[in-house]
């Protein structure tokens, strides 16, 4: 295939009228025409490289020849130009064998010898397929035209070096090493590398919503130009990177200055095509990659094609009828030839110088001709036809449609509807799949000491409260939150950008009216709903932060309940790491994200914060970097105000909850979300003023602490006023929007903030942060180590901005992480200090798992200078290499990254789905067997397996968990020896043991990711296989992307069954394309799993109806339609094939060539369509409710070889009866073959258009009108053909034939005899089998008879036992009583 793809690149490229085009890039491994230019191309010298550099420089040879290797940016999505239209398309059309196959029949035709119709007649039935498709094809194409016009019209501006002025110029006139400049909200017209952004950090934000579906904003940062400022004429570096990918989260390259200093070129340096440029007033880039080269246009494949089960199974099915042709035509060809051995006398003229054997062979040849229609040309277009009607039903199913997301499914691979309905795994992610993806944060631990957050627990269960109230009010939200409650507004999440994670825009509107109005419409975010920002501080950590705040508390070693120096720095450093350890984009609602104002730092220096707290013995943040025990034993009364004589006001309020009532202060002002009264308030503030000498501050401040010793009655007073001064100041603050690239991020920084460690600004070279008790900080940002699957970690590197040494913070995985930290060198105490703080951690990390929470635990390390610039070199090196980058940069990390110290962890709750239960057990029900494979511990796993009810409460936990190869190949053996045991008890036992919910008890098997790797290894497989069988569910916990796919694989290809996987993220992205069937989830984590999915779904319980309902129907009806295809093809065939006994073998046929070539294209072709996309066998009620009969579909049709032969066998008999009975009607008259055929094709007609009737389960006037519009155009088409056409059929004369027999009642007592003498034999087998085998919709309407019945005698007996102590009894019967609440309860 790939081959014919080859030449169809290379028949484009030789063309002169495109050679000025672009076109497709070739496939990888194939040659491009860039790889054929002369040897003196540079880039043939490069290899994987690509040189870029200013293209209005002066020209060179070198330069030209680099320049014309690469593409132009012009873009050609179309496939055929006016003069390649017809031989291109026809040549993809005869790809197919069918038409092949019909083309040799046509050229055979042309062969006098061997000819058997009119030449013309036998073109009729491909012309027809091959104009039908080719118009389809063409009108598709034209679109593609229009749009590659637009897009290649589109102006941008382009820096001309003649002109030294940037000057518009098409999309389509741009080249690689042309300098484009963009304005905000202006589209990207090929992958730049950016060196220019009008903000002055030197960053530019872009919108790839347009790219990867993602709502939130990515930020881009300018290229470093070692001090030099940016311009056009003056840029003579030169940029090395590596050759188009398809790859869009991969850029490497370095950039040369003359000076020969290389920069390390990154994803974070390349705009990229299709994305918009936003809240950036002007950027400047280089073209790298243009046109087809770009990322965006190698991604774009089109849609997915996979070939079904089915297809595949009908390619069986049309080579047994090429068999059953060939041996008609060898029947024929031997009868020929013996027919004219023996024929003595003949009475009629008859070729005697052909010998018998020559005659034989050509009438071979023209049974091939006459009986061409055993193979079905018409059942691969009608196939096709029928799956778009299948689509287009699901795609607008309205049980399928989010209302919130505004979505419904998405059909992107058009030709595996009916695999839906045998799928028999199915392997599910977890996070974002089974749950809902947004993450609460729930509760932490520090320190060792566990923070439970209760009222942020109560908080989750009122809003979960509210929300399923507000659903049941009403059928929208706006309905149900028309009161404009509290409550109501708590289900609303505020609007974004883009529609994907808002709801409808009804609730937009309404929440508009509740917002006090604006000069414009304020911005939001994505993951920024109310549940998630409200995060209800727990009060012993706020007390605990009170003592760092509070002017007059002192500490001490924490023996009477105050926090000791060591714990208030694992606090401080926690909620730190949480606010600047991400890629959160900050910014507020009324401002762009670039203008977040930067506060000045509280006073002038850093060095004069560490000189205070040097001299008030206090070292919270001297202990940052070590584990110092010293204590403080004392605080001065004025401190707070002269700390922040400079600087932008602070505040740190809580509401500390109690059983008061709630306040009716509106959610969002900053740091006060709690629900109480009573609050506890320390606020640290002051105003912003004039610079005052340094020394003076120093002498003040000395006096501020003398005095603090003195009058503490003064110091409670100036707090008190400084915190009514920050509340009246605080209310005119906007609210921050955080702007995140993962629902964890975006619930961390939350839940800092709700401690007031505020992140307020970023930068490419800082962070803003708002701390408490210090105010606003820059912390200057070193570096960012993003996480990825392998590490399962993030890191950032800061220079700290109260210490000024460099520390890591480090957040990811509990796996990964404890296994990085190590007990500090030191003294004995500190020893056991952080021992004790690893196994309290630990401890909680495991509760937390059990409690089914997401965990993610911080740590830090303190880097020495000398340290840091060792790493610093190998990171630069990393980044500037193109081969191997990854690797190297993998090692610079895990360099980094060890000997952590811990801080704590944090849990995150993240709710399941809706139904999702419901959805599970059903689909376990139908046979399906479900495994969940995530990288989450394996305790959540197990906790959401429990809620999902996978597990139930008796089924048997398998725990594989093994530290080597030996060990997991021993513990494998003995658990598949477990699980055999269990099975022989239970099938000596007769009947499985059940739950009361009436499931089976069974085994799980749950795998870590270690484990998984050694089971999929060659030794281990045979038993994981045989273990995995016999286990009711799989769950693999720890689970890489890689992993993923390689389960999926190994279960599809070893036990040849049909898979599906679905997932949200793009970790699932593998698993779902190696999968029979990939559903992508439309959730949280962008749209890369939708992008590589077969069909994209918003909710996991779309899966249900999905898969039991459109999945059973569209594979039973595409089953039936094959069937029937085969049917009516053999039977009509047969009929021609049993008239050869009867006139010599010749070939000759008893009806006209335009009856025998339109009777199976047109005449019988259009019901099976219909009944394809219309035929429901089982209602959709009784389909949701019995997901036991999607198995059963499975094992009944086409999955059963002798169901072809039954068909054959069915086709072979009717067509004796339509034969014999006209022959025995007609037998010893005088009628023509004409006359003696026409009731055998009416009669054809009508058992196969009855056959239909009797196979189907609906009939709506739909089915009735194109049955009888069928008939009706065979019976006016032959009526006029006998009228009109005198030589349309040579040699016979058809003119009067079906008039003169129409007009006779033999012809209608023929038919009708024919027709139910067929058909009897069915109709009496369907009701016997239907007796002894009732149909499910009987099955369903007797079990609800049967069981009302049973319930309707229990009640009457209960109430008869009942009737002496009470009179008034509660039944079925009686439906005027109201039930009691007890009785409604019990």
């Amino acid at each position: 295939m790939e081959r014919l793809h080859w030449v169809q690149h290379r028949c484009r490229e030789m063309l002169p009228e495109r050679s000025g085009r672009s076109s497709y890039s070739s496939p990888d491994g194939l040659p491009s025409k860039s790889s054929r230019d002369t040897h003196s191309s540079p880039q043939r010298d490069r290899g994987r490289r690509r040189t870029v550099f200013a293209r209005h420089r002066p020209p060179r040879h070198e330069s030209e020849a680099i320049f014309k290797s690469y593409k132009s940016n012009a873009i050609c999505t179309t496939k055929y130009s006016l003069l390649t239209f017809i031989p291109m398309n026809l040549f993809q059309q005869f790809h197919r064998a069918a038409n092949l196959y019909f083309l040799f029949l046509v050229l055979l035709n042309w062969v006098p010898v061997v000819e058997a119709f009119q030449k013309e007649i036998t073109m009729i039935p491909l012309l027809v397929v091959l104009t039908v498709i080719a118009i389809k094809d063409a009108l598709e194409d034209y679109r593609r035209y229009l749009f590659d016009r637009k897009v290649n019209n589109n102006v941008v501006q382009v820096f001309c070096g003649k002109l030294k002025a940037y000057i518009d110029q098409c999309w389509k006139d741009v080249q690689v090493g042309d300098f484009v400049r963009l304005s905000c909200n202006e589209i990207i017209p090929a992958d730049m590398l950016l060196l220019y952004s009008s903000d002055p950090r030197g960053i530019c934000y872009i919108d790839t919503a347009n790219l990867d579906g993602e709502t939130n904003l990515k930020q881009r940062q300018v290229v470093s130009l070692q001090g030099v400022e940016f311009t056009a004429e003056s840029f003579h570096c030169l940029i090395e990177c590596e050759n188009p990918n398809n790859d869009l989260s991969r850029f490497r390259g370095y950039m040369e200055h003359p000076s020969g200093v290389r920069v390390g070129l990154h994803n974070g340096n390349l705009l990229l095509r299709s994305c918009t440029i936003r809240n950036t007033e002007t950027v400047v880039g280089i073209v790298v990659y243009a046109g087809h080269e770009t990322k965006a246009m190698m991604n774009n494949s089109g849609p997915r094609y996979k070939c079904s089960q089915l297809e595949k199974q009908l390619n069986t099915y049309v080579l047994w009828c090429v068999l059953l042709l060939i041996i008609m035509c060898l029947t024929s060809a031997i009868g020929h030839g013996l027919w004219l051995k023996n024929l003595k006398d003949p009475i009629f003229q008859v070729d005697k110088e052909t010998s018998p054997a020559l005659a034989a062979f050509y009438v071979f040849w023209t049974m091939i001709i006459v009986l061409q229609v055993l193979i079905p040309i018409s059942l691969y277009v009608s196939i096709e036809i029928v799956k778009l009607g299948q689509i287009y039903f699901i795609h607008n199913d309205l049980a399928l449609y989010n209302k919130q997301l505004d979505s419904r499914i998405q059909c992107r691979a058009l030709n595996i509807t009916e695999d839906l309905g045998q799928i028999q795994y199915l392997f599910s992610d977890k996070t974002g799949t089974l749950t809902e993806n947004k993450m609460v944060f729930r509760r932490c631990s520090i320190y060792g000491v566990e923070y439970p957050h209760e009222e942020n627990a109560r908080r989750l269960e009122v809003y979960e409260t509210e929300k399923m109230e507000a659903t049941g009010r009403s059928v929208t939200l706006k309905s149900g939150c028309s009161g404009k409650s509290l409550s109501c507004r708590s289900l609303s999440c505020k609007h974004s950008a883009v529609s994907l994670h808002t709801h409808t825009a009804e609730e937009e509107e309404e929440e508009e009216e509740d917002q006090p109005s604006h000069h414009f419409q304020p911005r939001t975010s994505a993951f920024c709903s109310r549940v998630t920002k409200e995060v209800v501080p727990d009060p012993e950590l706020v007390r605990k932060l009170n003592w760092f705040c509070s002017p007059v508390l002192a500490l001490s070693d924490g023996s009477s309940g105050t926090p000791s120096s060591l714990e208030l720095t694992c606090i401080t450093d926690f909620f730190l790491a949480l606010a600047i350890c991400n890629s959160v984009v900050v910014s507020s609602p009324n401002q762009p994200r670039h203008a977040v104002p930067e506060t000045q730092t509280p006073l002038k220096s850093l060095e004069e914060i560490k000189l205070i707290f040097q001299r008030l013995s206090f070292s919270p943040f001297s202990a940052l970097s070590s584990l110092s025990t010293l204590q403080t034993k004392g605080s001065p009364h004025s401190f707070t105000s002269r700390l922040f004589s400079r600087g932008k006001t602070g505040s740190f309020t809580f509401y500390t909850p109690t059983n008061g009532t709630t306040d009716g202060s509106e959610p969002g002002q900053e740091c006060n979300q709690g629900t109480s009264n009573l609050r506890s308030e320390v606020d640290l503030s002051s105003r912003v003023e004039g610079g005052d000498a340094g020394q003076t501050e120093d002498r003040q401040t000395e006096y501020d602490i003398m005095g603090a010793r003195t009058n503490p009655e003064e110091a409670r007073q100036d707090v008190e006023d400084l915190t009514r001064e920050v509340d009246c100041e605080s209310d005119t603050d906007d609210d921050l929007l955080y702007e995140a690239e993962s629902p964890d991020e975006a619930a961390l920084v939350h839940a800092a903030h709700a401690y007031c460690c505020t992140l307020r600004g970023r930068s490419a070279e800082s962070l803003l942060v708002d701390f408490p008790g210090i105010g606003s900080l820059a912390v200057q940002l070193l570096h960012i180590l993003p996480f990825d699957s392998n590490r399962k970690k993030m890191s950032v590197v800061v220079r700290h901005p109260l210490t000024g040494q460099v520390v890591v913070y480090t957040k990811g995985a509990d796996s990964v992480i404890m296994d990085l930290t190590e007990t500090p060198k030191g003294s004995k105490q500190a020893q056991e200090i952080y021992s004790h703080i690893r196994e309290q951690t630990q401890n909680h990390l495991d509760s937390y798992a059990r409690e089914g929470l997401r965990t993610l635990c911080i740590a830090k390390k303190v880097l020495e200078e000398e340290e840091y610039e060792v790493w610093l070199k190998g990171q630069l090196l990393a980044e500037s290499s193109i081969e191997n980058r990854e690797e190297l940069l993998l090692e610079a990390a895990q360099r980094l990254e060890n000997n952590l110290t811990l801080l704590g962890t944090t849990g995150i709750v993240d709710r399941l789905q809706e139904e999702v239960p419901d959805t599970i057990e059903a689909l376990q029900r139908a046979g399906i067997k479900v495994w969940i494979l995530t990288g989450d511990k394996k305790e959540t796993a197990i906790n959401i397996a429990y809620a999902c009810k996978l597990l139930c409460p008796n089924d048997q936990l398998l725990t594989a968990n093994c530290g080597s190869k030996d060990a997991c190949a021993a513990l494998l053996e003995e658990l598949k020896l477990k699980v055999q045991r269990g099975g022989d008890r239970e099938t000596a036992a007769g009947d499985p043991e059940e739950s009361s919910s009436g499931r089976m008890e069974g085994f799980i098997l749950v795998l870590d990711g270690r484990t998984l790797d050694w089971a999929l290894q060659e030794e281990q497989r045979s038993d994981f296989l045989e273990l995995s069988q016999r286990c009711k569910a799989v769950i693999c916990c720890r689970s890489t992307p890689l992993q993923k796919s390689k389960v999926v694989q190994l279960i599809r290809d070893q036990l040849g069954v049909m898979t599906l996987a679905v997932g949200d993220g793009a970790n699932d992205v593998s698993m779902i394309q190696v999968a029979d069937v990939g559903v992508g989830i439309s959730g949280q984590e962008g749209m890369q799993a939708v992008m590589s999915s077969d069909f994209a779904i918003s909710r996991f319980k779309h899966l249900r109806k999905l898969l039991l309902v459109h999945g059973h129907w569209c594979y039973s009806r595409l089953a039936n339609m094959i069937f029937y295809f085969i049917y009516k093809n053999v039977m009509y065939v047969n009929l021609l094939f049993w008239y050869q006994f009867f006139c010599g073998f010749s070939g000759s046929v008893m009806t006209n060539a335009w009856v025998l070539i339109l009777f199976n294209l047109i005449f019988t072709s259009i019901p099976p369509l219909i009944y394809g996309v219309l035929e429901r066998d089982i209602p959709a009620h009784t389909l949701m409710e019995l997901p036991e009969l999607y198995q059963a579909v499975q094992t009944s049709k086409v999955s059963v070889p002798y169901m072809f032969w039954i068909t054959v066998l069915d086709a072979f008999y009717q067509s004796l009866i339509c034969f014999f009975v006209p022959y025995f009607a007609f037998a010893g008259s005088s009628v023509s073959e004409l006359s003696f055929g026409s009731p055998i094709n009416a009669s054809a007609l009508l058992i196969i258009l009855l056959h239909q009737v009797i196979e189907s389960h609906t009939l709506t006037w739909i089915h009735v009108l194109v049955l009888v519009l069928s008939g009706g155009f065979y019976f006016g088409f032959v009526l006029l053909f006998s009228l009109f056409c005198v030589t349309c059929s040579p040699p016979t004369n058809p003119v009067g034939v079906e008039t003169l027999e129409m007009s006779q009642p033999l012809f209608y007592i023929v038919c009708a005899l024919t027709t139910v003498t067929a058909l009897l034999p069915r109709l009496l087998f369907r009701a016997l089998y239907h007796t002894l085998h009732p149909s499910a919709v009987l099955k369903s309407a007797r079990m609800d008879k049967v069981d009302s019945e049973k319930y309707c005698r229990k009640m009457q007996h209960w109430n008869l036992s009942q009737s002496r102590g009470n009179r008034l009894p509660l039944c079925a019967d009686n439906p005027g009583l109201e039930p009691s609440t007890a009785s409604v309860v019990s």
